[in-house]
């Protein structure tokens, strides 16, 4: 079986051919990831660097790993799923063959053992093809993780001879993986039904599918309800979770939604031979448009519903900023000139909070790659008095009015995260002063994040304030005009004195920027590979599947431009139905994160990015539909007589 394996892998090559690069570019994403993880977790920090700078190069990787780690999941997933519908749709196309092959003789084990054969070698192909594909894609994705800084300058992952073993592995594993449950449903099928196109055969909801696709839809469900309970750190990388649970089971149950839209292109359509004829084509080829919208389901359920979540989460953040914040100015300026802003005249309240860095040396983690328990961070020092009226938020434990001499509050940013609760100690090192510092009160956590400590007056060195920045939130006289209070504060200071509402907007848009940068990160290659399945499947079935089908439809009358028009029409449908089922996928887990966020903050909002998504849409039906054209050209070009003669 492997000699007849290894025949009609290379008489069929063009059929596999796509399966091939499927596994190629899979295998090289997730080659890069693993390669950079590995770097990135077992680097050294290099001699004489301060405490503080050891810390933040700790925290940089330690931020980088993870993001990194998500997109290896994420990029291994993605492999899986697209090579499998794929696999499956290969084997669908020889059912002919696999027929005739049993009634020559073959048993479902030898068929089974051929399947498998041919997917060891394509297995194998895609491997050699996919190890030098993934040190290409190493170096522009460390490259992007350095420019978006969450790598330091300079990062070079290194090569690990062992990762040769693995990525063969990761290749023949989802090869063979990809193949076992097609190969297993061929072998199952009677080979009369299979040339007849009748029987189970025929049928493609079978009994499995129905499984997977609820299964992955309750999985879906259930994490949407436990997102529920988590704050919207937590909630974020759920939802990811639940848009690829959401679009596994969409594509899945896709065979349901396809012959709908049949019928709608037929009704559409009814007085035009190209549509009704383009109508019937949707309905006829279930399995072909199924595995064709598989794809898109996957690349529009991620890119729409995670940049909806990211969108909503900034939304949410900005409404709720707005709302704590009890003032009508904020000041920039450096730290040793902030206690000038007081005394301007109009000025009523002036909480001037100077952010100092520091390290912690008692948080409670395991020991990193990088060696000491310790982790960099940022305190405010603040008057409490002054901070309550400038902020409308109160502690959820202690108060403070405890919050003088030797004592710390867990700020809004880490409020939770660190294990810590009342009455515990800190160890702090802020520039060269050590401190162990009682703490008196916990803030809650804010969608907006915020400091990671405040701290009491005269706590922090004065070594550190020349450098130090401080941002001063001021409330004016009852009849001033803030215009004019802000005219005299910048003649007063140097800095910046923007409104509230400018402040928030500019706080908005650093968040904003932040999360589209580890989105780019997590999203971009594996978008790009989505985006490149989905044109696969078109090239596949219209080069290999539907050649002797166009031309019996040109003997039968119609013009070369008809039967591509109506082969684009065809895939244009297709796209629509990727799009729909991806954008339910999408819409689950923005309303998921709806939810999270409002338990959280009480504001409950959906932003949604209009733009991307217009020009996502409008992407994949110029990329698709250009692919589609070429491909029907390409399988046109030939005499159709000569076509079906070979057939």
């Amino acid at each position: 079986m492997l000699r007849l394996s290894a025949s009609t892998f290379r008489e069929q090559w063009q059929l596999f051919l796509g399966s091939i690069l499927t596994v190629a570019i899979g295998v090289a994403l997730v080659q890069s990831s693993l390669l950079i993880l590995v770097t990135a977790a077992t680097l050294e920090a290099p001699a004489g660097l301060s405490t503080l700078e050891r810390a933040q190069l700790m925290d940089s990787y330690a931020l980088a790993i993870p993001v990194v780690g998500i997109t290896l999941a994420l990029a291994l997933f993605l492999t899986i799923f697209i090579v499998s519908s794929t696999f499956a749709f290969t084997v669908a196309q020889r059912r002919r063959d696999l027929a005739l092959l049993r009634l020559t003789g073959g048993n479902r084990k030898q068929l089974r053992k051929l399947l498998l054969g041919e997917a060891a070698l394509l297995g194998l192909v895609g491997t050699a093809l996919g190890v030098p594909l993934g040190l290409a894609l190493m170096r522009l994705q460390s490259q992007l993780l350095v420019m978006f800084g969450f790598l330091p300058a300079g990062f070079r992952p290194g090569w690990q001879h062992w990762i040769f073993a693995v990525s063969v592995g990761i290749g023949l594993g989802v090869a063979l993986a990809g193949v076992l449950a097609a190969s297993r449903r061929a072998g199952r099928v009677r080979p009369l039904d299979a040339l007849r196109g009748t029987g189970d055969e025929a049928r493609v909801m079978t009994a499995s599918r129905w499984f997977v696709g609820m299964v992955f839809l309750a999985v879906a469900v259930a994490l949407i309800i436990v997102a529920q309970s988590v704050d919207p750190s937590g909630a974020m990388p759920l939802m990811m979770l639940v848009t690829l649970a959401a679009a596994v089971g969409l594509s899945t149950l896709s065979p349901l939604v396809v012959p709908v839209f049949g019928r709608v292109l037929g009704l559409l359509f009814r007085k035009h031979t190209i549509g009704t004829l383009a109508a019937a084509n949707v309905r006829d080829g279930v399995r072909r448009n199924a595995a064709t919208a598989a794809p898109l389901i996957m690349l529009v359920g991620l890119l729409v519903g995670l940049l909806g979540t990211s969108f909503s989460s900034t939304a949410a953040s900005e409404q709720t900023l707005h709302r704590d914040t009890a003032a009508d100015l904020v000041v920039t300026s450096p730290a040793d000139e902030a206690h000038r802003i007081p005394g301007v005249q109009a000025v009523a309240n002036a909480s001037v909070e100077v952010d100092v860095p520091l390290v912690m040396t008692n948080v409670e983690h395991e020991e990193d790659a990088l060696g000491g328990a310790m982790e960099s961070g940022n305190a405010r020092v603040v008057d409490p008095d002054d901070y309550l009226r400038a902020h409308r938020v109160q502690p959820v434990a202690g108060s403070l009015e405890q919050l003088h001499g030797q004592a710390v509050a867990l700020g809004p940013g880490r409020s939770g995260e660190l294990g810590y609760s009342i009455g515990d100690t800190v160890h702090l090192k802020i520039g060269d002063r050590q401190l162990q510092l009682p703490i008196v009160a916990v803030l809650p956590t804010t969608p907006y994040g915020g400091p990671d400590l405040l701290l009491p007056k005269g706590i922090a060195p004065e070594s550190v304030l020349p450098s130090a920045t401080a941002q001063t939130f001021v409330s004016t006289v009852q009849g001033a005009d803030p215009a004019a209070v802000g005219d005299n504060i910048r003649t007063a200071v140097p800095g910046t004195v923007d409104s509230v509402d400018a402040w928030v907007q500019q706080q908005a848009a650093a968040e904003q920027d932040t999360q589209l940068r580890i989105f780019t990160v997590l999203l971009g290659m594996a978008s790009l590979y989505a985006l490149f399945a989905a044109i696969n499947a078109v090239v596949v079935i219209t080069a290999a599947d539907r050649r002797s089908e166009f031309a019996a439809a040109r003997l039968s009358g119609l013009t070369r431009r008809q039967v591509v028009r109506m082969a684009v029409l065809e895939s244009e449908t297709v796209t629509a139905i990727g799009i729909l089922l991806g954008g339910v996928a999408a819409t689950g887990t923005i309303l998921g994160m709806r939810g999270a966020l409002e338990r959280m903050s009480g504001v409950g909002v959906v932003e949604l990015p209009w733009l991307a998504i217009g020009a996502l849409v409008a992407g994949a039906f110029l990329v698709v539909g250009l692919t589609s054209l070429w491909t029907a050209r390409s399988a046109t070009r030939m005499s159709p007589i000569s076509l079906v003669s070979d057939e």
